[in-house]
């Protein structure tokens, strides 16, 4: 017998040390039903994940179905001005209620909570990834079809929180055409792949912008590398947004249910087809 590595994961030894592998895995709010979980993650900030994670529950949600948005970034929560809500979220029968948004998405975020919702944010990554947690054990999420988990960028402690603790059914990746946050993205899938959590599909955003007079696309951050991370690990390519100075206002705004994003239909496909398969 080889040494042992205390790695029983990658060993076929059959021995005293040997352990099974241990979930992580939390179970939901005992009267919550949620149907699909799908993951938004980024490899960096400032992609627009926030925003293609309130656009894909606005459109499941104008196909019919019952949606919910768990804001997993805790220190810098975007979902609820997204939405243009400044409710505060409520306790009943020991259950704490998501906001509601006008055409009736579920929405749980810091910032509903927070005294002020300009108070920061100032905890430690323990604190920070125990209220993912909560958001997912504490929170009644009532007859949600598809529950979109808004996470931080990068891959540090709350996505993995995010990765061991829900149990999500797929995630899309959110890019940008830069050469740069093409190699972060690859960062982001290979966690995935770790987590053995199935990737649905690869959105880029921000990828030109539409001339308003001639409808030229103009790529303003260069020529994408996308397609070199995709043939790459062979995935998806779902989108190609424009940086839209319109959508962009309406967000700001808290109009998200007034956005089009005709361009996400084939990402809300994917995501519908999962309650079809």
């Amino acid at each position: 017998m080889s040494e042992c590595t205390h790695d029983c994961g990658n060993c076929g030894e059959s021995c005293g040390e040997r352990k099974d592998p241990q979930s992580f895995l939390q179970a939901p709010n005992a009267k919550s039903s949620i149907r699909k979980v799908i993951g938004v993650v980024s490899g960096k900030g400032g992609v627009g994940k926030s925003f293609i994670t309130s656009m894909m529950a606005v459109l499941l949600n104008r196909r019919g179905y019952h949606t919910g948005v768990l804001d997993a970034d805790i220190t810098g929560p975007s979902i609820p001005k997204a939405f243009g809500i400044h409710s505060r979220a409520m306790m009943k029968d020991g259950c704490m209620l998501p906001c509601k948004t006008e055409k009736g998405i579920d929405v749980m975020s810091v910032n509903l909570i927070l005294e002020n919702e300009t108070d920061p944010v100032v905890w430690r990554g323990p604190m920070i990834a125990n209220m993912v947690t909560q958001f997912w054990t504490d929170v009644l999420w009532q007859d949600v079809d598809f529950l979109f988990v808004d996470m931080p960028p990068g891959t540090g402690d709350v996505p993995l929180t995010v990765f061991q603790s829900i149990p999500l059914d797929g995630i899309l990746v959110v890019t940008s055409p830069q050469e740069l946050v093409a190699m972060i993205v690859s960062k982001a899938v290979t966690m995935a792949g770790m987590m053995h959590v199935p990737i649905l599909g690869v959105v880029e955003n921000m990828s030109y912008v539409q001339c308003p007079d001639c409808g030229k696309k103009i790529p303003i951050f260069g020529e994408s590398h996308l397609d070199e991370v995709v043939q790459k690990y062979a995935l998806n390519v779902l989108a190609r947004g424009p940086l839209d100075p319109q959508i962009a206002a309406q967000i700001d705004a808290g109009c998200a249910e007034s956005a089009e994003a005709p361009w996400l239909a084939a990402a809300a496909d994917t995501v519908e087809q999962l309650l079809k398969a």
